[in-house]
């Protein structure tokens, strides 16, 4: 199997100052004027666990990451496709086998992928895309792509179904360092969030969300 390059724990996303989820270890941005002066893509917040794919293997947003239940299906998942990822990329979405707080009852998928990164490069949307595509890996649900203002913000905010949907995450269009993701990413989550779990979803019976079809 091919060596990847070193594992990276995904970096925290800040929240927008008009989340409503915010949580006592949630940090809120405090400078989002770059959401005025660039392209950005809105996506689906997926109520799901945080992973990243190599080529030689993959991880929660912990780097290290337990056996649980919930990740076998992830192993064959990640095991159809690692052969096709190369050394330097890692491919970062939602591992939603499991329910958490949302349940889902038609994804397309197990795995939605929302951002690719070769090294310390987060590439753009238009090539994410691309490799999604080489890579057989179905985004998360794009809710707008364009320059966002006050009153698209508030349309797509009013839009989220707060019984079905966590929230939405913003990032710049284009192409971006590591070192620029709080300038660079930020998300909204529905108000009470985490308080809709009444047990941590990993120590709780497993439960799997559903699939539109059979097979993911």
């Amino acid at each position: 199997m091919t060596q990847s390059a070193a594992w990276v724990k995904y970096p925290r996303t800040f929240h927008h100052p008009l989340s409503g989820g915010v949580q006592s270890d949630d940090k809120t941005a405090s400078d989002i004027a770059w959401l005025d002066t660039t392209d950005v893509v809105v996506t689906e917040k997926m109520d799901g666990e945080n992973t990243t794919l190599y080529a030689d293997g993959f991880h929660a947003r912990s780097l290290d990451t337990t056996y649980h239940a919930s990740r076998s299906w992830l192993a064959g998942f990640h095991a159809e496709r690692a052969h096709l990822i190369p050394s330097d990329l890692r491919i970062c979405g939602e591992n939603l086998y499991a329910c958490h707080s949302v349940k889902y009852d038609r994804l397309q998928s197990y795995f939605l992928g929302f951002s690719a990164w070769r090294n310390e490069l987060c590439l753009s949307w238009a090539d994410t895309m691309k490799t999604f595509a080489s890579l057989n890996i179905i985004p998360a649900p794009t809710l707008f792509e364009g320059r966002l203002n006050k009153d698209t913000l508030q349309t797509i905010i009013d839009g989220i179904n707060t019984k079905t949907q966590e929230g939405f995450v913003i990032r710049r269009a284009s192409s971006f360092d590591i070192k620029d993701f709080t300038n660079s990413v930020i998300k909204w989550v529905r108000p009470h969030h985490v308080q809709t779990d009444a047990e941590h979803w990993s120590k709780a019976p497993l439960v799997p969300n559903g699939l539109q079809e059979a097979k993911a």
